[in-house]
C-alpha cells in the first residue's frame, strides 16, 4: 500500500475473485446495480437481471435505449437512456416517469442513495433529488467517470478508458480523491458497491466482474 502525502490519498490494489459473461453474444454492458442478492446491469435494450450464486440470467426487462448507468432503490430501477433517467418497474419494464439528466447529454453513471441520485457526466458527478431532478452539487474528477456508486455512506466511481489503469475511487464530500483501488483489467462500463467490500463491475466485451481489496500476502 502507498499513500500520497500531498493529499492522503490512500492507494491500494484490487483483484478480479469472480468473472461471468452472462451472454455469448458479448453485447457492451452500460450500467450495472446490486439489490443484495440480484446484479442488475443494462445493454442496448433491456435490464438484465444476473444471479451470481447460480450464474444464470433470471430476468430480462425491455429498456429501450439503456445505453448508460443503472441504479436501484430498493422498488424501483433507474435507468440512463439517451440523456434521460427512467424510473422503471422492474416487474414488467413500465417506465413510472421519466425525466432529463444533468449536464451535458452524454451522461456516464448512475446511483442512488437516500433519496438523491449521483449522476456521472463525463469527468463531473452531479447529485440530485431523485423526485424533482433537482441539482444539488457538482463534483469534478480528473478523470473520466465509468460508473457510480453509493455504499454505506462512501461515494466511489470506475474510472478506465482514458490511456490510464482502471480505477475505483472513493470520494469524500468535496470530492476529493480519499481511496484509489488499482483494477487490473483493461475496463470498467459500470459499477456497484456491496456492503461487504467487494465491487460489481460491467467490462469488456460483455463481463461482469465481482472486485476486491487485494488481500497482503
Amino acid at each position: 500500500m502507498t499513500t500520497s502525502t500531498r493529499n492522503a490519498t490512500v492507494e491500494r490494489d484490487a483483484e478480479v475473485v469472480r468473472e461471468y459473461v452472462p451472454f455469448d453474444d458479448r453485447r457492451a454492458i452500460h450500467g450495472v446495480t446490486f439489490d443484495g442478492a440480484l446484479v442488475w446491469f443494462a445493454r442496448n435494450d433491456e435490464v438484465v437481471a444476473f444471479d451470481p450464486e447460480s450464474g444464470q440470467v433470471v430476468r430480462r426487462v425491455p429498456v429501450p435505449a439503456a445505453d448508460a448507468g443503472t441504479a436501484f432503490d430498493g422498488e424501483r430501477i433507474y435507468q440512463l437512456a439517451k440523456g434521460d433517467i427512467l424510473v422503471v418497474d422492474p416487474a414488467d419494464g413500465r417506465v413510472l416517469r421519466r425525466f432529463r439528466a444533468p449536464g451535458e447529454g452524454r451522461p456516464s453513471g448512475l446511483a442512488w442513495a437516500d433519496g438523491y441520485l449521483f449522476v456521472g457526466d463525463e469527468s463531473r458527478i452531479h447529485k440530485i433529488d431523485a423526485e424533482t431532478g433537482e441539482l444539488i452539487k457538482t463534483l469534478t474528477s480528473d478523470r473520466c467517470v465509468t460508473g457510480v456508486s453509493c455504499v454505506d455512506g462512501a461515494l466511489w466511481h470506475g474510472a478506465s478508458y482514458d490511456g490510464k489503469p482502471s480505477e475505483l475511487r472513493r470520494l469524500a464530500a468535496d470530492g476529493t480523491v480519499e481511496e484509489k483501488l488499482r483494477v487490473p483489467v483493461a475496463g470498467i462500463s459500470g459499477v456497484e458497491g456491496t456492503r461487504d467490500g467487494g465491487f460489481w463491475c460491467g467490462g469488456e466485451r460483455g463481463s461482469l466482474r465481482l472486485v476486491r481489496r487485494k488481500r497482503p500476502v
